[in-house]
């Protein structure tokens, strides 16, 4: 970096501080972005983007750090022997012939609307390089827990969609991919690679909360001015640092350039109410927030509803935190009395709530975890990893609900029929947003070509 690009950006970290953008700071305003020329080096797909019918226009995506026991949830087994059963039983569903675990009676009155994939699968064991598969499509280069996230990584979906959204235009006043409440990680020391900007840059990188929403004194920082400086007087400070813009011999730079944008969409959003509107839980009434759960998984789902209605394109809730789904030990008592009741409690209020609104149909729910568990419970009485074979469960969006596609074998270890990977879903999830997803590609590190997902679209789901 040479002198002059060194002192632009210390004067552009001084100029924040003095105007109020401080609480933002350089990592945050990376955070948000609007529209932008559409750039020939990044985008190499068809002219028209959305190339299919566009059945949803969003996603959230409920993701279960840890990996939710498939066994237990959408594809019991009470044929098998005791050792793969386990101790639950499965019940009836609003739709003949489909049953899941009796852990979820509200969801299963609700299976017309859901479409349950029972045999997706990959190689990878390790949470981090699980859950890489599962929200990236493709296997990271190690299988791996102690990983980290680096500028040369691929994509996830979420990334994807918000670059998407910004190559077609995106002027929602919130940023298009948030994730809620913190990233996904391995006991919050190795954060999952892919879930940032990565190889695309840090202007795509998400928001990431990374605050409770259900704690009392919720908010978050920098989406308002500081308290002591006027609009009035923000606006004599962007003239004056104009000027001196202006004025000055800087030589332009792609950073130089990238700051700039980050400054105005920065400024863009504290001088609208718009963004820290939509993250004010306190706008929702308490009947609303007690039906959703007044715990950290309730209010990030309710959260993610509110942004979605806001023009956020894709949202992330990390179920977690960190893994808290790694049923080792005590997997039923675990799954029975900590995990499914809260998970079950905000996901039937998000399906119901977005339905009310007239949102389900343009809203794609995705609920998914890194892999699956073992079909045989170890001597603690838990469950240990299974990327195997393992289920996840969409809603709204176009998805055609009231069916299971997939099936296992006797114990639930592999695909039988149908078998499906995590970049299916992905070109699924494409698909309904109205992308094809293998047209699309996007630049490598190296400046190779990669497409946003080499998966085939579950035409059954569509």
């Amino acid at each position: 970096m040479n002198l002059v690009t060194s002192n632009a950006i210390a004067s552009r970290r001084s100029w924040l501080a003095s105007t109020g953008l401080q609480a933002v700071g350089l990592g945050t305003l990376n955070q948000f972005w609007g529209p932008i020329g559409r750039a020939n080096s990044e985008f190499d797909g068809a002219p028209s983007l959305t190339t299919k019918p566009r059945r949803a226009k969003s996603v959230i995506m409920i993701f279960n750090g840890g990996a939710p026991s498939h066994l237990d949830l959408w594809d019991m087994k009470p044929q098998a022997p005791s050792e793969t059963r386990g101790t639950f039983r499965p019940i009836e569903t609003n739709v003949p012939g489909i049953e899941i675990s009796e852990l979820l009676p509200e969801v299963a009155k609700r299976m017309d609307r859901l479409a349950i994939v029972r045999t997706l699968h990959h190689t990878h064991g390790g949470h981090n390089s699980g859950m890489h598969w599962s929200t990236v499509g493709r296997p990271y280069r190690i299988d791996s827990t102690l990983i980290n996230p680096s500028r040369a990584d691929m994509p996830c979906i979420g990334t994807l969609v918000g670059w998407l959204a910004q190559q077609d235009g995106y002027s929602a006043n919130v940023p298009p991919y948030v994730i809620t409440p913190a990233p996904h990680c391995d006991s919050t020391k190795y954060l999952t690679p892919g879930q940032f900007g990565g190889c695309l840059g840090s202007r795509f990188d998400p928001f990431v909360l990374n605050a409770d929403p259900n704690a009392k004194d919720f908010r978050v920082p920098g989406l308002r001015l500081n308290t002591s400086i006027t609009r009035q007087r923000q606006q004599e400070r962007q003239s004056l640092l104009k000027s001196l813009d202006t004025q000055g011999s800087m030589s332009p730079s792609e950073i130089t350039a990238d700051i700039d944008m980050q400054r105005a969409k920065a400024l863009g959003l504290i001088s609208s109410d718009a963004a820290s509107e939509a993250f004010d839980l306190t706008k929702e009434p308490d009947s609303v927030r007690d039906r959703y759960g007044r715990h950290r998984w309730g209010q990030s789902h309710l959260l993610a509803r509110r942004l979605i209605e806001a023009g956020t394109r894709f949202v992330t809730t990390v179920n977690g935190p960190s893994i808290t789904w790694d049923t080792h030990k005590d997997n039923f008592n675990q799954m029975k009395n900590r995990l499914v009741p809260p998970m079950e409690k905000a996901y039937v209020a998000l399906l119901d709530d977005l339905s009310e609104r007239g949102l389900l149909d343009e809203t794609l729910v995705i609920w998914m975890g890194d892999f699956g568990r073992t079909p045989v419970i170890n001597k603690d009485a838990g469950r240990d990893h299974w990327p195997q074979c393992y289920s996840m469960v969409l809603a709204g969006g176009g998805i055609q609900g009231g069916q299971v596609v997939g099936e296992s074998d006797k114990t639930g270890a592999y695909p039988k029929l149908r078998p499906v990977t995590p970049a299916d879903i992905h070109a699924t999830v494409f698909g309904a947003l109205g992308y094809d997803a293998q047209r699309i590609t996007y630049r490598m590190s190296d400046d190779r070509p990669m497409a946003v997902s080499d998966g085939h679209v579950i035409n059954e789901l569509l």
